[in-house]
C-alpha cells in the first residue's frame, strides 16, 4: 500500500527548475510523480497514507559526501573553539575547561583556528603549561592535520628534543631544538597514542548525537570516515550498526575505510557492499598529505609565505602504489585525501598503475589541481569530492600561502565541473559545519556569508545553483554508484527527501542562510520534524 506525499513544490532535478505536485510511493520506491488530483485518480485504491507537505520545497535528499560523523558528534559533546575569534577568547576558554576537569582528566579541545585571530597566535607548550599545569592538553587544530599539546602530554607521550619526526608528520621546534608543543600529521599520533581510550558508549553518544543533528541539517545520507580513530574496525562497525539498525536511525551511510583497518575488515568477515539499504562499506581510505592551515599539503613548488616548505608526503610514491594496489587486491576502490598538487600527482599516478576493478574511485578536496592533472582525471572516471565550504574559510589566509600564479588552479570547481568529471558535495565536517546550504552558499558566492559586499575569491570559479544542488544530491548519489535510485526525485528512486522552507532557485542568495529544515525524509519515513514551523 502506498503513500501520496502533496501539497509541496518537488524538484525532480531533472533539470533546473522541473517541479511537480505530488509524489506517490510505495515500499519507500517512487512510483509516479504529478498532481494530487491525477495521482489519487490513478491509485485510488492503493493509497493508504497521505502525508500534507504544507507548502514546502522538496528536494532530493541532501547528501554529505565527505565527513566524519563520530567525529561530528565528538565536536557537538566536546568544548568547541571553532568559534573563537582572537587569541585571548581561546585561552580564556581553555583555562575554564581546565578548571572543569577533574584531576585525572586531559584537557580537550578542538576547532582552534590561528587565522581567525588578528596576531595569528599559535599557542606554545609553556603558554598551555601555564593554563594546565599538571593535566595534559590537547587542543586540535579545526584541520584535525595538526595540535598543540603542553608539556605534561609530550612527557607522556616521551616526545622531546631528541624525538625524531615521524615518517608523515613534524615535531615544531624552536631554535634550541625543544618541541613548541605544535605538532602536525602523523606527530599528532604520538600524543593519542597514550591518551586514555575512549569506550564504546561514548562512540555510541557521538555518533546519535551525530545523526539527530544532521538529520535536523537536512542531511539524509553521508559518507563518513571513522574506521581507524574509536578501538578499531570491529567496534566502530558494531556502534554503527546498533544504531542504525537496531535503533532505527534510518540514514543512508556509505563507510570509508581506512587503510590500517582493511585487513581486520576482512577478517571480520566484511568486504566492499551494502550491509543494509542504509550502510555500507565503500572505498578504502587513504591519507597522500596534510593540510595547507598548517602547511602540510603537498605542494610541487614551495609555499609562497614558507619557502623553505613543501609540504609533507604521508606516504612516499611507492608505498602509495603499494595501497592502491592493496585495495585492488579486495575488490575496492580507493578513496584518497589529496590535497596538494603534488599530492594528486603522486595519487593519480597510483590509479593509473593500478585501476579499480569495482565501484569508482575518489580524490578528496582537491584544492590545489594543475591543469595538466585535471587532463590526466578525464580518463580515470573518478569521483572529484569537494568541500565548497573551505573557499568561504580558507580566504583570504590561503593566498598568502599558494601565491598568485598557483591561485587560479586553486579550489576551482567550475574548472572541475566544465571539464566534464563527476563532482560530488560535503562539508568535511567536524572541520567544517555540515549544513548543506552553507556548502551551497559558498559554491554559488565564493566568498563567507560575513562578507556580503564581496564579489567573491575567483569569482569566475562560481556555480550556478542548480550546479550547487546537485553536487549535494546527485553527485553524491553518482559516488557511490547509486545514480540509479538515488539523487532525483524520479520514479523508481528512493523516496528519501529534504523540505524546506525556500525555494533555492528564486530566492535572494542570502536567503539560504535563513532558510529552514521542515522535514527529512529518509525512505519514505519522517526522521526530522520541525514542529515549530
Amino acid at each position: 500500500m502506498g503513500t501520496l506525499w502533496h501539497n509541496g513544490t518537488f524538484f525532480t532535478l531533472k533539470q533546473q527548475g522541473e517541479a511537480v505536485d505530488a509524489v506517490y510511493v510505495v515500499d519507500g520506491k517512487i512510483v509516479a510523480l504529478g498532481t494530487k488530483e491525477t495521482l489519487l485518480q490513478q491509485f485510488k485504491q492503493d493509497i493508504t497514507v497521505i502525508k500534507d507537505i504544507k507548502g514546502g520545497y522538496v528536494y532530493p535528499g541532501f547528501v554529505d559526501s565527505h565527513l566524519h560523523m563520530v567525529g561530528h558528534g565528538e565536536k557537538l559533546l566536546s568544548l568547541d573553539l571553532s568559534k573563537a575569534t582572537t587569541s585571548f577568547e581561546m585561552r580564556e576558554w581553555l583555562v575554564q575547561k581546565a578548571k572543569d576537569s577533574t584531576q585525572h582528566d586531559w584537557v580537550l579541545a578542538e576547532g582552534w583556528n590561528e587565522n581567525n585571530f588578528a596576531d595569528k597566535k599559535i599557542f606554545h607548550r609553556l603558554e598551555l603549561d601555564e593554563i594546565s599545569p599538571n593535566k595534559p592538553l590537547y587542543a586540535s587544530r579545526v584541520c584535525r592535520h595538526a595540535a598543540l599539546v603542553n608539556t605534561e602530554a609530550l612527557r607522556r607521550a616521551c616526545i622531546s628534543r631528541d624525538t625524531p619526526d615521524p615518517q608523515g608528520g613534524v615535531i615544531e621546534r624552536d631554535q634550541s631544538g625543544e618541541p613548541t608543543g605544535y605538532l602536525m600529521d602523523a606527530a599528532v599520533d604520538l600524543i593519542k597514542e597514550v591518551m586514555p581510550p575512549v569506550d564504546r558508549e561514548y562512540v555510541y553518544q557521538a555518533l546519535k548525537r551525530s545523526i539527530e543533528d544532521l538529520l535536523a541539517q537536512g542531511i539524509t545520507g553521508g559518507h563518513t570516515e571513522d574506521m581507524n580513530y574509536y578501538n578499531g574496525f570491529s567496534e566502530t562497525i558494531d556502534v554503527f550498526q546498533s544504531l542504525i539498525h537496531k535503533d532505527k536511525f534510518r540514514f543512508r551511510t556509505n563507510l570509508l575505510v581506512h587503510h590500517e583497518q582493511i585487513d581486520e575488515m576482512s577478517r571480520l568477515g566484511f568486504g566492499p557492499g551494502p550491509l543494509s539499504d542504509y550502510l555500507e562499506i565503500g572505498s578504502m581510505k587513504i591519507f597522500a598529505d596534510g593540510a595547507l592551515g598548517g602547511r602540510t599539503a603537498l605542494l610541487s613548488e614551495p609555499y609562497s609565505d614558507d619557502p623553505d616548505n613543501s609540504g609533507v608526503a604521508m606516504h612516499s610514491p611507492e608505498a602509495l602504489k603499494a595501497l592502491v594496489k592493496k585495495a585492488r587486491d579486495y575488490h575496492m576502490p580507493v578513496a584518497i585525501h589529496v590535497i596538494g598538487d603534488a599530492a594528486l600527482e603522486q595519487a593519480i599516478a597510483a590509479v593509473e598503475e593500478f585501476p579499480p576493478i569495482e565501484g569508482r574511485d575518489r580524490f578528496i578536496h582537491l584544492q590545489v589541481a594543475r591543469p595538466d592533472l585535471v587532463n590526466r582525471l578525464k580518463p580515470l572516471q573518478a569521483i572529484l569530492d569537494l568541500q565548497p565550504r573551505f573557499v568561504a574559510t580558507d580566504f583570504p589566509w590561503v593566498e598568502d600561502r599558494l601565491g598568485p600564479d598557483r591561485l587560479p588552479s586553486s579550489f576551482a570547481w567550475k574548472t572541475l565541473l566544465d571539464a566534464g568529471l563527476h563532482c560530488a558535495g560535503g562539508s568535511d565536517a567536524p572541520i567544517e559545519p555540515p549544513g548543506p546550504l552553507l556548502g551551497m552558499h559558498a559554491a554559488i558566492t565564493r566568498r563567507h556569508p560575513d562578507e556580503a559586499r564581496h564579489a567573491g575569491y575567483l569569482p569566475e570559479q562560481k556555480l550556478s545553483r542548480f550546479e550547487a544542488i546537485q553536487l549535494f544530491t546527485s553527485g553524491s548519489a553518482y559516488a557511490t554508484g547509486h545514480e540509479e535510485k538515488r539523487g532525483f526525485i524520479s520514479e523508481g528512486y528512493d523516496a528519501d527527501f529534504t523540505v524546506l522552507t525556500h525555494n533555492l532557485f528564486t530566492c535572494d542568495i542570502e536567503e539560504y542562510l535563513s532558510a529552514e529544515v521542515l522535514m527529512t525524509i529518509v525512505d519514505n519515513t519522517i526522521m526530522y520534524k520541525n514542529e515549530e514551523k
